[in-house]
C-alpha cells in the first residue's frame, strides 16, 4: 500500500488572480500513491480507537475545507511575504560575512557570527525547507520553486526531498517504514529492537546535534537501503557524486572564500572560526526544532497494521497524533520556519508556512472535539521531553 501526503496541487489548479504568472521549470510533483476511499485501517491507533469510520471521514472533510480555504486565499500577500523573507535572509548573510572580514576585532566577530547564524537558520528553516516542499510553486517563479532551489545545507536538495517529502511525510512515524524515527542511529520507540549499541543513545544525540547537517547528508544516502538491496549501486554512486559537489560548494563558500578574503585584514582565522560557529549554531537549532516536532512525550508511533487501509481522514489523524508543536513568540515561529506548527505542517505540507499560525486554532479545536491529543508546549519543555525519551530508550526494556 502507498499513501500520498497531499491532494494533487498541480498547474491545473486554480491560481489567484494576483499571483505571479512567471512560468516555473516543470510542474509541481504529485506524490505517488492512493488512500482508501472508505472504511478504515485494519487497526486504528489506540489514541484514535474511539473514532468510528464515519467520524474519521467527517474529520477529513473538515480538514479538507481548511486546506481549500487557504488555497483559495493564496495571493499577492503570501508572495510578498516569501520575497521579503528572502531579502532579509540575504541581507543578514551579506552583513554577517562582511563583518567577519574584519573579525580580528572581537565586536566584529561576535556581530558577524551572530548575523551569519541568523541568516543560516532563516535560510534552512523558513526558506529552504518550505520552498523544497513546494509551498511556493503556485507562484510559478523559477527562482522560488521546489525544482530549482538549492539550500544552504550540505545535503543536496533532491536527496533530501526523496527521504523527507516522499518517505517521511508518507510514512510519518510508522516504525519500520519511516526511517526518520531515530534516523537509523537512535532508538526512539519502544517497538524498535534494543541492542547494546543503544546504550549510547544520549552520546550519539549529543554528537549529532552540532553536526546535524552532516548526519542528514549521510542519512539521505540511504545506505541501509543499499545494504539491504533496495537501492542500486548506480543510484548510490550518483548520490555520492551529488553530495561531493554540494560539499565542495559549501566548503568553498564558508571555509575558503570568506576566510581567504578576510586574510587581507589579518582576520582569516577569525573568519574561519566564525563560519564554523555559525554552522554549528544553525545545526543545533535545526536539530532541536526537528526533534521537538517528532519525539516529545505525547507523540504516537504506528505499526504497518495501523496504516493498512487508511482513508484520507485516517492519514490526517496519524499526522495530528504523531506530531508535536512548540508554543512561543512570532519571532520564535519564524526562526523555526513555522515548524513550531509541526502538526499543521504534517497535515498540510504544501501550504505556505506563513498560514500555519492562522489555521492552528482551527486544527486544535478539531482535535479537542474528536477527542484527539494536540501535543504542544514551550521549547524548553519539548526539548527536555525529547531528551528524556532519548535517555530512557537507551536502556533495555523491562521484562514483563
Amino acid at each position: 500500500m502507498t499513501i500520498r501526503t497531499n491532494k494533487p496541487d498541480v498547474s491545473g489548479d486554480a491560481v489567484p488572480d494576483d499571483a505571479p504568472t512567471k512560468k516555473a521549470p516543470g510542474a509541481a510533483k504529485i506524490r505517488p500513491g492512493a488512500l482508501a476511499e472508505s472504511g478504515g485501517p485494519t487497526l486504528r491507533p489506540p489514541s484514535a480507537a474511539h473514532l468510528s469510520d464515519e467520524q474519521v471521514a467527517e474529520l477529513g472533510r473538515e480538514l479538507d475545507a481548511i486546506r481549500d480555504d487557504i488555497l483559495a486565499k493564496r495571493g499577492a500577500t503570501d508572495a510578498a511575504y516569501i520575497r521579503r523573507m528572502i531579502k532579509i535572509q540575504r541581507g543578514l548573510e551579506i552583513s554577517g560575512r562582511a563583518a567577519l572580514l574584519v573579525s580580528k576585532n572581537k565586536a566584529a566577530w561576535v556581530t558577524g557570527t551572530a548575523l551569519l547564524s541568523l541568516a543560516k537558520i532563516l535560510e534552512n528553516m523558513e526558506l529552504g525547507h518550505n520552498i523544497l516542499h513546494g509551498q511556493w510553486d503556485w507562484m510559478r517563479d523559477p527562482d522560488i520553486h521546489s525544482t530549482t532551489w538549492e539550500w544552504d545545507f550540505v545535503t543536496p536538495s533532491r536527496a533530501w526531498q526523496n527521504t523527507h517529502n516522499d518517505s517521511h511525510h508518507r510514512w510519518t512515524n510508522v516504525v519500520g517504514k519511516d526511517n526518520d524515527v531515530g534516523f537509523n542511529l537512535l532508538r526512539m520507540d519502544p517497538e524498535q529492537e534494543w541492542t547494546p549499541f543503544n546504550l549510547g543513545n544520549p552520546l550519539y544525540n549529543a554528537l549529532l546535534a552540532p553536526v546535524f547537517e552532516w548526519g542528514i547528508a549521510i542519512y539521505d544516502l540511504e545506505l541501509t537501503e543499499y545494504k539491504e538491496g533496495r537501492k542500486s549501486k548506480e543510484a548510490l554512486v550518483k548520490d555520492l557524486k551529488a553530495l561531493g559537489r554540494k560539499v565542495a560548494t559549501q566548503f568553498t563558500k564558508d571555509y575558503a572564500a570568506t576566510p581567504a578574503v578576510a586574510m587581507l585584514t589579518g582576520s582569516g582565522k577569525q573568519a574561519l572560526y566564525g563560519t564554523l560557529t555559525a554552522n554549528a549554531v544553525r545545526n543545533l537549532w535545526a536539530h532541536a526544532v526537528i526533534f521537538c516536532g517528532h519525539f516529545p512525550e505525547g507523540t504516537d508511533t504506528f505499526t504497518e497494521e495501523m496504516v493498512d487501509g487508511e482513508t484520507r481522514g485516517d492519514w490526517y489523524v496519524r499526522q495530528m497524533i504523531g506530531s508535536a508543536n512548540i508554543s512561543g513568540s512570532k519571532f520564535m515561529h519564524l526562526m523555526t520556519g513555522n515548524l513550531s506548527h509541526q502538526i499543521e505542517h504534517h497535515l498540510f505540507p504544501d501550504l505556505p508556512s506563513n498560514r500555519y499560525a492562522e489555521i492552528a486554532p482551527k486544527v486544535r479545536e478539531i482535535c479537542q472535539r474528536y477527542g484527539l491529543i494536540y501535543t504542544t508546549g514551550p521549547i524548553w519543555k519539548q526539548v527536555g521531553s525529547t531528551w528524556a525519551k532519548v535517555c530512557r530508550l537507551a536502556l533495555p526494556p523491562k521484562k514483563a
